[in-house]
């Protein structure tokens, strides 16, 4: 998980940029539709009259912490739990009172669930099977799902015999072949390695797009949500924080708690100077992109990416700095450099041999274009 680096205490703004929309825009052909779902669980809010729409064929994740309401939506669009006001939508039919069997969905957790007694092959027919399909029809369409989740040649195989990601593969493989509408993924990563984790993202990915089907997936990671994922709901107390893709959340994030929640982000407060200008709280004012303060004025968040940062000093964005901390991370050298306005964390890519940390207590200036900054209003709460 990601985390920010406040760097000033800051005001309350004069005037605050409009809140953020967690409703999108009203896609062409949708797939799921929630309109105003609220769920409560007793006295705590869970979900909070939450509208949204997810594309059809599109890979969708819902990203966040544990508690803001991710896991509570998917099992509400399964059919696992019911809604306390609103509707859910599968394509135009209003399903939101129907238990999960008479649902066009079907799920996939992180512990298989798969027939310990079953071969692989009865495994992924069972569903088949339930549905009354007959003979040579089941064998063949097996055949097809093992050989788009890669376990052509184990169909006689029992889980037992398996690795955690052929098994993993194999609750894929069941829960598509019957090809439902739209498939719910509840973490089903979260039991593998790392390796294998980052592995089984890709190969995901590339499965969804072999079968076109609606994937809605649930993740606390936000790597894994944006190797994967077309579109991303960020989500925060029951509410959608910002939706977008991984791009748009990762550059342009609107929000402090999305700014820290998808990475690491140097976070300075500061005063608006200008349509397109900020002065830093203890340091230089800072050119950023007009569209990035969106009218704003009074106090308010710079944001830099780590690597978005040089060292050398040559971009018109500057501030001086000495080097308290640093450490060699492979692909990357990570420093700690005190600055002005506080702390800042800076990436710096080993791209010639032999590449290593700066000296400690290292003068520097550092320096970023103005087009990588973005703004968010200071006063907003961060992730825990």
């Amino acid at each position: 998980m990601g985390e920010s680096i406040v760097l000033s205490a800051v005001r309350e703004p004069q005037t605050q940029a409009p809140p953020v929309e967690s409703t999108p825009a009203r896609v062409k052909t949708a797939d799921v539709r929630l309109v105003g779902v609220t769920k409560r669980f007793d006295d705590v809010v869970a979900v909070d009259d939450l509208s949204l729409e997810i594309e059809r064929g599109s890979f969708f994740a819902l990203l966040g912490p544990s508690g803001c309401g991710k896991t509570t939506t998917l099992r509400m669009i399964g059919g696992f739990e019911q809604p306390t006001e609103g509707e859910i939508f599968l394509g135009d039919r209003e399903v939101s009172g129907l238990p999960s069997y008479k649902r066009d969905v079907n799920t996939v957790f992180q512990s298989y669930a798969l027939f310990p007694h079953l071969s692989v092959l009865e495994n992924v027919a069972f569903g088949l099977r339930r549905r009354g399909v007959k003979g040579k029809d089941v064998q063949t369409r097996v055949r097809d799902m093992l050989r788009i989740v890669g376990l052509e040649g184990l169909e006689g195989r029992r889980p037992r015999q398996l690795s955690g990601g052929q098994q993993q593969r194999v609750a894929l493989a069941r829960a598509l072949v019957n090809r439902p509408r739209v498939l719910l993924l509840d973490e089903p990563l979260g039991a593998l390695d790392l390796k294998l984790r980052k592995q089984m993202q890709l190969e995901l990915k590339g499965i969804q797009h072999e079968v076109g089907i609606t994937f809605i997936h649930v993740t606390h990671d936000q790597e894994e949500a944006m190797t994967m994922a077309d579109r991303i709901a960020v989500m925060n107390a029951g509410r959608i924080e910002q939706l977008g893709t991984p791009t748009e959340l990762y550059e342009t994030p609107q929000t402090a708690y999305v700014a820290g929640f998808l990475g690491v982000s140097n976070l300075i407060a500061g005063t608006v100077a200008g349509p397109d200008r900020v002065r830093l709280h203890g340091g230089p004012e800072v050119r950023v992109p007009p569209a990035a303060l969106a009218g704003r004025s009074g106090e308010v968040a710079v944001g830099i990416r780590p690597e978005k940062i040089d060292l050398s000093g040559e971009h018109e964005n500057r501030i001086d700095g000495r080097v308290v901390e640093s450490a060699y991370i492979g692909v990357a050298t990570q420093y700690v450099v005190e600055t002005p306005c506080g702390r800042l964390i800076v990436y710096s890519q080993n791209t010639q041999p032999g590449s290593g940390p700066s000296a400690r207590d290292h003068a520097t200036t550092l320096s970023w274009n103005p087009e990588s900054t973005f703004v968010v209003n200071s006063m907003e709460e961060e992730p825990k």
